[in-house]
């Protein structure tokens, strides 16, 4: 039987992004997982709810006859296979359940009578998902952010990419961050937001020194339907603030690109047939969203335009459309916000400029993060 593996190699699995079996029901797999793990259940979600249900009333041995009774015959050799499968495209995969306890135990023991050995993660998804956890609090009370700021459309999320030490919070979480951010693909889920972030945050924290500043798109709390866990964002809001300073023009055409012309051709290939109607959804639900913060003539105003752009006939006539409400929207509602938010935050500000001069600020204060 091979050895659980401990807390002590935690770290690693995720550094290596190692293979990891999920013998989990699917709907506790759907609620919460890791990146590299495979859901390959040793009972259905019926099935674990019929086990447990027995085990508060009678206790762990009737739980395992009926589990034994559920899974066998044609439907443990069915799982038997998948997970030697598994097994054979991934050798050095790793074993876990809930709690580390009788479900993935029952594989290992079955695995192993068919000459196939997996380890055990001593705790299962649990202990994993707590491990996670403190990485996220551990980084949040020892910060060393740079938050990057700038109205909206100056291309901050674009900027981030390109420095070594930065992690995109809205790329984790699949939005884009305002009420036109939702993206085609539905948003990952609160843990899974949270284990992705924990896991950048070790990736980075093995290639860069403890000393170099973590940069990070300035960011409310939630982002679309989730939430930056607390103790991180805490940090966020007392770190300095780097702003960039972009004209209208650029963060419009940056606009344009980010939010309907991609927007546009994902809507397309998500769904060939009905795109043109899901993406007009799309723009005149999101409006809809701050119509009473805009205002009744401003409202009417940009979704006038917006209805304009949507109906053009040809694609020329529709951009600069789309240029137009942009533009309106960005003068009349998003600036406004953004200087009554920012002036707030005036004590905390360390650089202003443009986006050239921000990159080169940037790799100075890599190179020299005394003087951050």
């Amino acid at each position: 039987m091979p050895e659980p593996i401990h807390e002590s190699a935690f770290a690693e699995i995720f550094l290596n992004d190692t293979p990891l079996m999920d013998v989990r029901a699917p709907l506790e797999f759907n609620q919460g997982a890791f990146p590299c793990a495979t859901n390959i259940p040793l009972l259905d979600d019926d099935q674990r709810a019929t086990v447990g249900s027995l085990y508060k009333a009678e206790g762990k041995q009737a739980a395992i006859d009926l589990g034994n009774q559920l899974v066998s015959g044609q439907i443990k050799e069915s799982r038997f296979k998948a997970w030697n499968d598994y097994l054979t495209k991934n050798p050095d995969a790793l074993l876990y359940c809930f709690r580390g306890g009788l479900r993935s135990q029952t594989v290992q023991q079955w695995l192993l009578q068919s000459s196939n050995s997996i380890a055990c993660i001593e705790g299962g998804y649990k202990a994993l998902r707590r491990f996670l956890i403190n990485v996220i609090e551990e980084h949040g009370a020892s910060s060393n952010f740079m938050i990057v700021a700038g109205k909206t459309g100056s291309g901050k999320t674009h900027l981030i990419h390109k420095l070594n030490c930065s992690i995109d919070l809205e790329g984790l979480a699949n939005h884009r961050g305002s009420a036109f951010g939702r993206r085609v693909d539905s948003q990952p889920s609160q843990i899974n937001f949270e284990n992705n972030l924990a896991i950048a945050l070790l990736k980075l924290s093995r290639v860069k020194n403890g000393t170099q500043r973590l940069f990070l798109e300035d960011e409310s709390r939630a982002i679309g339907s989730l939430s930056i866990p607390l103790t991180f964002h805490s940090s966020m809001i007392e770190s300095p603030i780097a702003v960039i300073e972009e004209d209208i023009d650029s963060r419009a055409g940056i606009i344009l690109n980010d939010y309907i012309v991609s927007n546009y051709f994902d809507f397309k290939k998500s769904d060939p047939e009905n795109f043109e109607a899901l993406f007009s959804d799309f723009l005149l639900s999101s409006l809809e969203r701050i119509q009473r913060r805009l205002g009744s003539e401003n409202y009417q105003k940009v979704k006038a335009l917006m209805l304009e752009a949507l109906n053009a006939s040809d694609r020329n006539t529709s951009l600069q459309t789309h240029i137009i409400w942009i533009k309106s929207l960005l003068q009349d509602y998003y600036d406004p916000m953004y200087d009554y938010q920012l002036g707030k935050k005036m004590h905390r500000i360390v650089f202003r400029g443009s986006k050239s001069e921000f990159l080169s600020w940037a790799s100075h204060i890599d190179e020299h993060p005394q003087h951050a």
